[in-house]
């Protein structure tokens, strides 16, 4: 058993706390942080880049082993008492496990021939966020774009992605013409998502060669000049008095048509 910290003015977990509340400081840092055990397990298992593993005694008790049979070299070990683990916890129910990781290099997307993308215009809620890079793992698309949208690293949007955001390619371009342009230079056709009933139905149209789909902000969807700038409007049938969907169940259901 490793020494047991209990203060919460120990360096890593006052780094971890700054990490956990401030984009800013990930920014500067070039660190984001994870909570939990799958999702730790995840970042072990794909090379996530943790730097710090921070644990309860009580997870140490019940995983330690499990994880240490991964190779951690690099990464600096913490066991923390039982009431630290809870203070530092952004769950109710913490798992005791805890992780700090290494903000990957920002790269350009890459588009391969035939792939499909799906670019993530100006959404702010991280659970959306999250679950739509979840669901784009799910069915096999070939990276998410965030444009104008909320960060990638906060901690609410990596709780959501289960531990794709290890698995998925994933880019930030929050140009909007240096967006268009790359997308071009790529040679993806690109579509907008709308709730308009001039525009085609998504059901109906034909996704082949490389492909990238836009989809808005959570309440007032894509602005009208970049809809506009998008090859096609596309939009998914609804019956009744309906007239949306949340964001992460409209994306769902548009990136399960661009892969059929």
């Amino acid at each position: 058993m490793e020494n047991i910290i209990t203060s919460k003015d120990n360096p890593v977990i006052k780094l971890y706390q700054k990490l956990s509340s401030s984009k800013k400081e990930r920014l500067q840092y070039g660190l984001f942080v994870l909570e939990g055990l799958r999702i730790v397990e995840d970042a072990v298992r794909e090379n996530g880049g943790i730097t710090h593993l921070i644990m309860t005694k009580n997870a140490w008790e019940k995983f330690g082993g499990t994880l240490f049979q991964a190779d951690l070299r690099d990464a600096k070990t913490l066991v923390i008492s039982n009431e630290l683990g809870n203070k530092i916890s952004s769950t109710d129910t913490t798992q005791g496990v805890f992780a700090v990781c290494k903000i990957p290099a920002a790269k350009a997307p890459v588009f391969r021939d035939g792939g499909k993308y799906a670019v993530l215009y100006g959404l702010q809620d991280p659970g959306n966020v999250g679950m739509i890079i979840r669901t784009a793992d799910a069915l096999g698309i070939d990276g998410v774009i965030l444009s104008g949208s909320c960060d990638l690293y906060s901690p609410k949007v990596i709780r959501a992605t289960m531990g794709s955001v290890f698995r998925m390619d994933i880019f930030v371009e929050n140009d909007t013409d240096r967006l268009f342009e790359l997308l071009e230079s790529g040679g993806a056709a690109t579509s907008a998502a709308v709730v308009d009933s001039d525009a085609e139905k998504i059901t109906e149209c034909g996704f082949g060669g490389t492909q990238a789909i836009f989809i808005g902000n959570e309440g007032n969807g894509l602005p009208r000049d970049v809809a506009l700038r998008c090859g096609r409007r596309v939009t998914i049938p609804m019956n009744g008095t309906i007239n949306s969907l949340n964001a992460a169940m409209a994306a769902g259901i548009l990136m399960w048509e661009l892969k059929k």
